[in-house]
């Protein structure tokens, strides 16, 4: 034989050979598992690999996909209950093999029916509690946190729709052309027949792990986000919005976060003192073995899942698949039905990663019926790659970053790389949504929306507002009108003013305000991360100690007010500021402020010289200020033109200090003011979460009592978490104090235990503030005559005092969750109960939409 052919069957053979590798390598079967008479899809059948170890589940709308490696030829599909099924299979070949599963008959024919006394459930001698303390003894070494580097590939994809609606909703006239943008589905499916799609996003992330020192690191290479009009709607808030809402389960944790709360896993570590379990079936089929083990709540209004999950019996006792759902009577406001099914898979040393999740939330305002939203996060990881360091760079710097032109990629791209499909309706809804923008109709629902939630009548470049500062009233100006607005970011990404005029037709005043603001980074003022200079100036009127941010005084509902309130004054402030965000969420800003305070009401300035009362027109500083923050992981309800920090775990520090300049552009003291301030909430698993504040604070030098610290009071009848809800205004003056505030939320533990009383769905809360301060010698009036007087009402009794000699207490005990969206407070003052004109008790309400 010559050489050439030689060569010739040489080169046969090892085509062969790639041909045998490729079918190795490439077999791909997909499909959808029914039941038989039904056609209702099965979720969590066992597909396995004749022949082999290799096998698969289907998730909860019963599709499964596997990757076979090597030349096998069957597949065995198991379910129990069902009569097992064999499919053969083409090696080598991409295919789609559907299955229809029939009842087995057999074994139902051998349940027997026993009547008597159920038995109580223990966690004693319970085989089912006893393999769950093994999964909870387990979770460190199976947590893809106890490797030292990880890495892998991560793919998005959130799409929400207006659910549940009626043919009647779908059949109106104003969808007459836009049929085709609804989307139906099994009417038994989460969120109904009827969808109406209205917003997708996706994500393609690259993922850096590192445990020492704890590195978490996103790259954002690519995100897709269906635009609305920004006119309207924030898109980037929208988004942030929606990801505070969906965020990663991780199962491992004690707690599960969700919709701003959080739930105890059905792993953790107290798990078997709330939830009872139940093992309902062992899976032999498939290497190694598992065990589903169901879960429900010993109280079903607990915030707690109930399921099922799939545990390993190789000696690692790992989560293999997951399926979370809530109760029906769960105490969770606006949610008709929730699941997350979390799916595993085996890394390189035998260990379980997760793999993908799937969380599907229907909400509405009625749990029972009528029109709603549909939420569905899903995620995909791919290429999971354990102990592999990276260079240090690539864990350096924010934990999230997104590359430049992330959200310029092309269809073609995310075609490629996208790791999921995308059914019909998520595939249109981008173009379906710019098709509904033009719909005349919706930009006029779009807009009242705008007017009654955020307040603002959007006008293209201008906002005109707040509505609520329009008209209000107080005992200064009497009737009050107001009116006002901002520029947007139609007119200008830099340049942004915001002003309003308004008048009193009392003191027969006009009052005004203007600011004008630079953005050096070319973004919106309000969004992270800030970095600007502004400058404004206000005249207007003032309570002293009411602290709030001076435009939104003027609200309607600040008018109403308890006990006496004509102590006020006219400011004329002219500020200037620098404000510099960084990216790890450290800020300062640097502050120039003149300020002049004269007296309105029965307010007075009055101090003695040569032994005769002198009246003060008006009292005049010049400070100079620098402000530290650091808010690690602090995230936010973004807007178009506001920011809203959401409470979290991470606590919140801040520094302040500022300088009085005697002589520098008319100011009249010289004094140095320091505080600092600390913010966190702490999650207690079932006992709810507490919000926990500390304050204190310093001031040298010689002031009036208008420059010392004036403490926060509350004469309104809304709750406020941050003033004193049964201090008069002015009531207490210092220049040295240390403060606290205790906020818990028990989110139901106790009412959910109470018969009747659970069926309301009320929470219980708690709040206590203590107030340590004082005054020294030198800014004491009685001591120095030449510094204004304390104010006295009309017989001469003082209504301004200093804490000298024992703190300021309060507490409260209230009910939330009134009606889904109101608290009531009964709150009682402790000390200094022999004061003028003070209430000992009070009631008071607080309005807010929570999960």
């Amino acid at each position: 034989m010559n050489i050439s052919k030689l060569n010739k069957y040489f080169l046969l053979i090892f085509c062969m050979a790639i041909s045998t590798l490729a079918f190795a390598q490439n077999t791909v079967v997909k499909g959808t598992v029914r039941e038989a008479r039904t056609k209702t899809v099965l979720p969590y059948v066992t597909i396995g690999v004749v022949g082999s170890t290799q096998g698969v589940r289907t998730d909860d709308d019963g599709k499964y996909s596997i990757t076979i490696n090597g030349t096998y030829t069957q597949i065995r599909v198991t379910y129990l209950g069902y009569i097992t099924v064999v499919k053969n299979i083409i090696a080598g070949r991409e295919q789609t093999v559907d299955i229809n599963l029939t009842s087995d008959t057999r074994q139902l024919q051998t349940v027997v029916v026993k009547a008597g006394k159920k038995k109580k459930y223990s966690n004693k001698n319970n085989p089912a509690v006893e393999l769950i303390r093994q999964v909870i003894a387990h979770k460190n070494q199976n947590r893809t946190d106890s490797y030292n580097y990880t890495q892998y590939q991560q793919y998005e994809k959130m799409f929400f729709s207006l659910s549940n609606l009626s043919e009647k909703f779908k059949n109106r006239k104003i969808f007459k052309n836009y049929q085709f943008m609804f989307q139906e589905q099994d009417s038994s499916a989460i969120g109904g027949k009827n969808l109406l799609p209205m917003y997708m996003e996706e994500k393609l992330s690259d993922n850096y792990y590192r445990k020492s020192p704890n590195t978490h690191k996103q790259i954002i290479t690519a995100d897709k986000q269906v635009k609305y009009d920004e006119n309207f709607v924030d898109n980037q808030g929208l988004s942030t919005y929606f990801n505070r809402m969906y965020q990663d389960i991780d199962i491992y944790d004690n707690n599960i976060s969700m919709l701003s709360n959080q739930i105890l896993s059905p792993i953790a570590d107290g798990a078997p003192t709330f939830y009872k379990f139940f093992i309902t079936d062992t899976i032999k089929d498939q290497n190694p073995k598992l065990v589903e083990l169901s879960f429900t709540p010993r109280n079903t209004t607990d915030l707690l899942f109930e399921g099922r999950i799939y545990i390993t019996l190789d000696g690692n006792y790992a989560v293999e698949n997951a399926v979370l759902t809530v109760n029906k009577n769960i105490n969770l406001n606006f949610v008709r039905q929730m699941q997350a099914a979390l799916g595993f898979e085996k890394s390189s040393d035998g260990r379980y990663h997760l793999s993908n999740s799937d969380l599907k939330i229907d909400f509405g305002i009625n749990k029972n019926k009528g029109g709603g939203i549909f939420g569905e996060r899903t995620v995909t990881l791919k290429n999971f790659v354990i102990n592999h360091p990276q260079p240090s760079t690539a864990y350096e710097g924010p934990s999230v970053v997104t590359l430049p032109k992330a959200d310029e990629k092309n269809d073609a791209f995310w075609q490629s790389n996208r790791l999921d499909t995308l059914t019909t309706a998520q595939r249109d809804v981008y173009k379906n949504i710019d098709s509904l923008q033009t719909i005349p109709s919706f930009k006029r629902t779009m807009d009242l929306l705008t007017l009654f939630i955020a307040g603002y009548k959007n006008f293209g470049p201008f906002e005109m507002g707040p509505v609520n500062t329009f008209y209000s009233f107080n005992p200064v100006e009497g009737f009050r009108l107001r009116l006002g607005g901002r520029t947007t970011t139609a007119l200008s990404q830099r340049y942004y003013f915001e002003t309003y005029g308004a008048y009193g037709f009392k003191d027969e005043k006009w009052k005004y305000f203007l600011s004008g603001t630079y953005s050096f980074n070319n973004k919106s003022i309000y969004r992270f991360p800030q970095h600007y200079i502004r400058a404004s100036f206000q005249h207007d009127t003032k309570i002293p100690g009411q602290e709030l941010q001076f435009v939104q005084e003027s609200s309607f509902l600040l008018s109403f007010k308890r006990g006496l309130n004509d102590k006020w004054l006219y400011n004329d402030i002219f500020r200037l500021d620098y404000m510099h965000e960084f990216q790890n969420h450290f800020s300062y800003a640097l502050g120039l402020k003149k300020w002049d305070q004269s007296a309105a009401g029965s307010l007075y300035f009055i101090n003695t010289v040569n032994g005769q009362p002198n009246n003060i027109n008006a009292i005049r500083t010049t400070e100079l200020s620098a402000e530290f923050r650091y808010a690690p992981q602090e995230k936010f309800y973004q807007g178009k033109l506001y920011r809203t920090p959401i409470p979290d775990k991470y606590p919140v520090f801040t520094l302040r200090y500022s300088q009085g300049v005697k002589g520098l552009l008319g100011g009249d003291y010289n004094y140095q003011n320091i505080t600092a301030n600390i913010t966190k909430r702490f999650y207690l698993s079932q006992l709810g979460y507490t919000d926990f504040s500390a304050e204190g604070g310093n001031l040298f030098g010689k002031v009036p009592f208008a420059l010392s610290y004036i403490h926060r009071a509350n004469q309104s009848y809304a709750f406020q978490f941050q003033s004193y809800n049964l201090m008069n205004f002015l009531e207490f003056v210092s220049d040295h104090y240390a403060s606290f505030n205790i906020d818990h939320n028990f989110n139901g533990f106790f009412f959910n235990k109470i018969p009747l009383l659970k069926e309301l769905k009320w929470r219980e809360v708690v709040d206590f503030k203590g107030l340590w301060g004082g005054l020294r010698n030198e800014n004491n009036p009685s001591l120095h005559p030449d510094l204004p007087a304390f104010p006295v009402d009309g017989a001469g009794i003082p209504l301004t005092y200093t804490l000298n000699g024992k703190p300021y207490l309060e507490g409260s005990v209230g009910i939330s969750n009134i009606f889904k969206i109101l608290r009531v407070d009964l709150v009682k003052r402790f000390t200094y109960l022999d004061n003028p004109d003070v209430s000992k008790l009070g009631v008071r309400f607080f309005v807010k939409f929570d999960f």
